[in-house]
């Protein structure tokens, strides 16, 4: 019998195409308003997982609408009492529930300084909506698992949109129409990994590398390995990777690798021989079937899928490792040790 997880997994492309269709209108609203004004940059403030989609925003927005985008410091306001200057920025909040004090603090920060405010929640009548001046709601529908999924990945869509709403753009709206079936060929293709991930039962500790694009996918699936296993699992940019970390590399050491195709592809297998040179394990999750070739375990993506789309359906095979590791080390993925579904922070 499938865990609540797993069927939450499933039900991702379903969750994308009801965001595709019911927020577009929406998202054409907020981006008209967001052009009238030209912000000089992007604030983004979030947690956990959706400091995730955040990173992934960062790229997104970087590449796409050539805008300086950071991740906000919830703490500089909160504890510190120290906000920057926001009145030319666009701060965007994003929280599934819309009730972490932190993150609704940054929200209020921006609107009293004159910024525009976006709230990106499943709750249009939360504390988060209702400090914005505009509010995306997502299309994810109740998520019972502690482990965010669909949640993840339709924070991931409103983002989306919104910056192709933002950059006018018919061809990437058109690309966007594609996604449900992309993740689902993604699922269809790893929904099971039979003995897979038995082989790595034993490892307490991971690295997961991604870059540009999928450094958000690595976080969301360094995080999913953690709530889920309780393993040490840490993310890295395969750039920084090179920069100290990489000594850790040895016989045995798992690496999840995710290497899309696209602009870091040719890195990511760099990065392949130099595991390959110290006998790492590679988890390695692709289009490539090179890539899939050498790998300890090999988690195939759909092909042709666009770079700047490619963290919808490399997520998808890293949250079914994720949960299959946690079954393998006899782990319940449905109940993660002390977490609750919705957390708190100020």
């Amino acid at each position: 019998m499938s865990s609540v997880v797993e069927r939450e997994i499933a039900e991702q492309a379903d969750a994308i195409e009801r965001q595709l269709r019911l927020g577009r209108d929406a998202t054409e609203r907020v981006a008209g308003k967001i052009r009238a004004r030209t912000p000089s940059s992007v604030v983004i403030a979030a947690r956990g997982s959706s400091d995730n989609a955040g990173r992934y925003a960062q790229y997104l927005l970087g590449v796409h609408n050539r805008l300086v985008v950071t991740l906000a410091t919830p703490s500089v306001f909160t504890l510190y009492d120290a906000p920057p200057l926001l009145s030319d920025a666009l701060v965007i909040g994003v929280s599934q529930s819309g009730r972490s004090p932190d993150i609704v603090a940054v929200l209020e920060e921006g609107r009293r300084q004159g910024a525009q405010v976006v709230a990106v929640t499943s709750d249009t009548e939360s504390p988060l909506a209702k400090a914005a001046d505009m509010c995306l709601a997502l299309h994810a529908g109740e998520e019972l698992a502690v482990a965010a999924t669909k949640t993840y990945t339709t924070e991931l869509c409103a983002l989306a949109m919104l910056s192709a709403a933002m950059d006018a753009s018919a061809d990437r709206w058109e690309e966007l129409g594609r996604l449900p079936t992309l993740v689902r060929r993604a699922h269809e293709n790893t929904r099971s990994l039979g003995d897979g991930a038995k082989r790595f039962a034993e490892s307490g500790r991971f690295v997961v590398l991604g870059r540009g694009f999928n450094y958000a996918t690595a976080f969301e699936i360094s995080l999913k390995l953690k709530e889920t296993s309780y393993v040490v699992a840490e993310s890295y940019s395969s750039a920084d990777f090179r920069h100290g970390p990489s000594a850790m590399l040895e016989k045995g050491f798992p690496v999840v690798l995710i290497a899309p195709s696209g602009k870091t592809h040719a890195d990511s297998v760099e990065l392949l021989a130099l595991c390959e040179q110290r006998g790492a394990e590679v988890v390695a999750i692709s289009d490539d079937e090179a890539v899939l070739s050498r790998a300890a375990l090999s988690l195939a993506i759909p092909p042709g899928v666009p770079e700047w789309l490619s963290p919808f359906t490399a997520i998808v095979p890293g949250q079914v490792f994720a949960v299959s590791l946690a079954r393998a080390r006899g782990l319940d993925p449905d109940k993660p040790r002390g977490l609750s579904k919705i957390t708190e922070t100020r």
